[in-house]
């Protein structure tokens, strides 16, 4: 990526990644089981399917019809056995049983060894977010001085402008921690 030469391309740019930062930690978030069925449960699951991986969502309709079951309904007869296999193997502490075309995936209830885990991965998912927020603001530090460098601002400007990075910055890791405690406390409702 060139660099901007105008503050506002610049301060547009971090926002956008930073912004980026949240919506991906949100994504991540909503695979981290919580004891209640969600259709995003299952998005990291990948099927061998006609010779090649794909994801779970290619291969049939997530459905919640209660707050403890999944339902798959895969499209395909023949991959039924792939799609069961696919999501026992996904790491998820899922076990899936077909009924003809429909695979029912039962969610059990969690433990709390299990939810203080949780709470740890929800823990580094937030960590990471926030060190891709750190590493966008100090590509915009660094942005900056080079657009001081190439004479496009003042030293009066960059001192401004490294004071509304770090604001940037700060909202989005409070963002970051406003969405950590909630994953957190949905984790321990029991």
């Amino acid at each position: 990526m060139s660099t901007p030469t105008t503050w506002n391309d610049l301060r547009k740019d971090i926002t956008r990644r930073m912004d980026s930062a949240v919506e991906v930690l949100k994504k991540e978030f909503s695979g981290l089981r919580s004891g209640r069925a969600s259709v995003n449960l299952l998005d990291p699951v990948v099927v061998e399917a006609y010779g090649q991986t794909m994801p779970l969502s290619q291969c049939g309709t997530v459905g919640v019809p209660e707050p403890r079951m999944l339902t798959v309904q895969v499209w395909d007869k023949s991959q039924v056995k792939a799609v069961e296999k696919a999501i026992a193997n996904a790491g998820l502490g899922l076990n899936p049983q077909a009924d003809g075309q429909m695979i029912r995936v039962p969610i059990p209830a969690l433990n709390e060894e299990r939810r203080k885990e949780l709470q740890k991965v929800a823990g580094k998912y937030a960590e990471q977010a926030r060190i891709s927020v750190r590493n966008v603001r100090r590509d915009g530090m660094d942005s900056l001085k080079k657009m001081e460098k190439d004479g496009h601002i003042s030293e009066d400007e960059i001192k401004k402008h490294e004071k509304e990075i770090q604001g940037i910055t700060d909202e989005t890791i409070k963002k970051i921690d406003e969405a950590l405690g909630h994953k957190e406390k949905e984790i321990m409702q029991v």
